[in-house]
C-alpha cells in the first residue's frame, strides 16, 4: 500500500476486508440465481427477491449504521455486523425454501449495513487530503474487484459444488477481520449522537412496500390491490421519512445535500450504480439462459473488469486527488455508457470474443476512471466528524439505485430476460452512465473549497460554504 503509516495501513486492510463482505456477497448470488430458481422454483420474481431482499435491508438500514457507527464507535459496530453477517450467511445456505432463503438474505443485508459506512468512516476519520484520496482509491480497486470477482467465484461454486457454498465464501473474510479488529487502537468512547429509530423504520418499510409492488406488478397486475396498496403505502411512508430529515437530530441530514460536491456527487451516485447493477445482473443471468453458458463461464465475461479495476483504480483517486474529480466523474461513466451500447452485438449467433469482451474492457477502463474519484469527491466534501453519516448516504443511494433498477427489472426487459429483453437493459444501462457523466460535469467542483461541517447541534451549513 503505497505511502501509509502503519496505523493508517491497518485501517485501510480492514476497511476493504470488511467491505469485501458486503460488496461480495451482493453480486456473488448472481449467477448463482438460474440454478437456485431451478432448485426451489419461482422463476424471475424469485431472482428478483433473492437479490432485492439484501438490498432492501442494507439499502434501508444503512443510514441508521451510519448513526450508529458515528455514535458508539466504527470498530465495535463492525464487529457486531461482522458476527451477525457470518451468521445469516450460514442460515442463507441452509434454506429449504425460496421464503426463508429470502428471510435470511434480508438478515443478511440487514448485517451488511452495519459494515460499510463504519469501514469507510476509518478510512476518512484518519485520513484528508491527498492521502485520503489515495486510500480511497485502494479501497476501491479491492472492494469493486470483489464485486466484479464475485461472479466468477459464484460460477465456480455453483458448477463444482453446490448454490449453496457460494453464500459461505465469506466467512473467511470475516474471521480475519475479526483478527485485525482486535489489533486497532482507535477512540471508542459514544460520542452523544442521536440516532433516530423512527427514520429507520420508516425507510425500512416504505423502501420494502415500494420494492414488493414493483417486483410482484407483472405477476398480479398494476391495478390490483395487493400492488397499488402497498406501492402508495411505500410512497407515503419515504415522503414520511424524508419530511423527518429535516429534524436537527436527523438520521439523513439533508443539510449535507446543500455541500455542492456532495449533493451532485449523490445524483451521479443514482445514475451510475444503478447502470451497474443492471448491467451486472442482466449479464450474469442472460449469459447463461440465452446462450447456455455455464455458471463459470459467465463468470468469467467480467474478468477484464476486475482486471481494470485493480490496476488502475488507485493510480485514479491518486490523479483525482491532484487534478480534481471533474474530469474522471465525467469521461468514465461516458465510456462505461459506450461499453454498455457495445453489448447490442450480441445476437442469435453468440461469441464471447468479438461481442462481449470489446465492452469489458471499455467498461473496465471507464468505471476504474470512476469510482474512487466519485467517492472521494462526496466524502471529502464532509468534515471528518460526521463521516460516518457521510459514508451511509452515500452507500444507501448506491444500494437504493440498485435495488430499485432490479425491481424494475420485468418492466424494462418486457417481463422476460431473453435477447429483446437483454437489448432493452442495454439500452436503459447507457441512458444511467451517460445522465451520471452530465451531472458530474454539472455538478462537480474541484476539492477543499467545497467542504463544509455541519453544526454538531443543528445539522445546518453555513450559508456561504454551501453555496460555494
Amino acid at each position: 500500500m503505497p505511502s501509509f503509516a502503519p496505523l493508517q495501513r491497518l485501517v485501510v486492510t480492514v476497511a476493504i476486508i470488511a467491505s469485501f463482505v458486503t460488496f461480495l456477497d451482493g453480486t456473488v448470488v448472481t449467477v448463482a440465481l438460474p440454478a437456485i430458481s431451478r432448485e426451489l422454483g419461482g422463476g424471475i420474481s424469485t431472482q428478483q427477491w433473492v437479490v432485492d431482499a439484501y438490498l432492501i435491508t442494507l439499502s434501508a438500514l444503512i443510514l441508521l449504521a451510519g448513526s450508529l457507527s458515528d455514535a458508539y464507535g466504527r470498530v465495535r459496530v463492525m464487529r457486531v455486523g461482522l458476527i451477525a453477517f457470518g451468521i445469516a450467511s450460514i442460515a442463507v445456505a441452509a434454506a429449504p425454501d425460496p421464503l426463508l432463503l429470502i428471510i435470511a438474505r434480508a438478515a443478511q443485508g440487514a448485517a451488511g449495513a452495519l459494515l460499510v459506512p463504519s469501514s469507510l468512516a476509518l478510512i476518512t476519520a484518519t485520513m484528508r487530503g491527498e492521502l485520503q484520496s489515495r486510500a480511497i482509491g485502494v479501497w476501491t480497486a479491492f472492494t469493486t474487484g470483489a464485486q466484479l470477482i464475485g461472479p466468477l467465484m459464484g460460477g465456480l461454486f455453483v458448477d463444482f459444488l453446490s448454490w449453496r457454498f457460494v453464500f459461505l465464501i465469506n466467512v473467511l473474510p470475516i474471521a480475519v477481520t475479526l483478527v485485525l479488529l482486535s489489533r486497532l487502537r482507535l477512540p471508542e468512547h459514544e460520542r452523544g449522537v442521536h440516532v433516530d429509530w423512527w427514520s429507520g423504520a420508516l425507510c425500512a418499510i416504505g423502501l420494502g412496500a415500494l420494492v414488493f409492488a414493483l417486483i410482484e406488478q407483472e405477476r398480479f397486475g398494476r391495478t390490483a390491490p395487493i400492488i397499488w396498496i402497498p406501492g402508495v403505502v411505500g410512497i407515503l411512508l419515504m415522503a414520511l421519512f424524508l419530511t423527518r430529515q429535516t429534524r436537527p437530530t436527523a438520521l439523513m441530514p439533508l443539510s449535507l445535500f446543500r455541500v455542492r460536491n456532495f449533493g451532485w456527487g449523490n445524483i451521479a451516485t443514482l445514475f451510475v450504480y444503478a447502470a451497474l447493477s443492471l448491467n451486472g445482473f442482466v449479464i450474469g443471468v442472460y449469459l447463461q439462459q440465452g446462450p447456455g453458458l455455464s455458471a463459470t463461464a459467465a463468470g468469467l465475461a467480467s474478468l477484464p473488469v476486475t482486471v481494470l479495476m485493480i490496476v488502475l483504480s488507485s493510480r485514479a483517486g491518486a490523479w483525482a486527488g491532484r487534478l480534481g474529480p471533474r474530469l474522471f466523474m465525467t469521461v468514465g461513466p461516458l465510456l462505461m455508457a459506450v461499453g454498455a451500447l457495445l453489448l447490442l452485438t450480441v445476437g442469435v449467433d453468440f461469441s464471447y470474443w468479438w461481442q462481449v469482451l470489446p465492452s469489458m474492457f471499455v467498461l473496465g477502463l471507464g468505471l476504474a476512471l470512476t469510482v474512487a474519484p466519485l467517492t472521494s469527491a462526496i466524502l471529502g466534501a464532509i468534515d471528518e466528524r460526521r463521516s460516518g453519516i457521510a459514508s451511509a448516504v452515500n452507500n444507501a443511494v448506491s444500494r437504493v439505485a440498485g435495488l430499485l433498477i432490479v425491481a424494475m427489472l420485468s418492466t424494462i426487459v418486457g417481463g422476460t430476460l431473453d435477447l429483446d429483453g437483454f437489448h432493452s437493459a442495454v439500452w436503459v444501462t447507457a441512458a444511467l452512465f451517460a445522465l451520471g457523466g452530465v451531472v458530474s460535469w454539472i455538478g462537480i467542483r474541484r476539492g477543499p473549497a467545497d467542504r463544509a461541517t455541519p453544526d454538531d447541534a443543528t445539522g445546518r451549513i453555513p450559508p456561504a460554504e454551501a453555496t460555494r
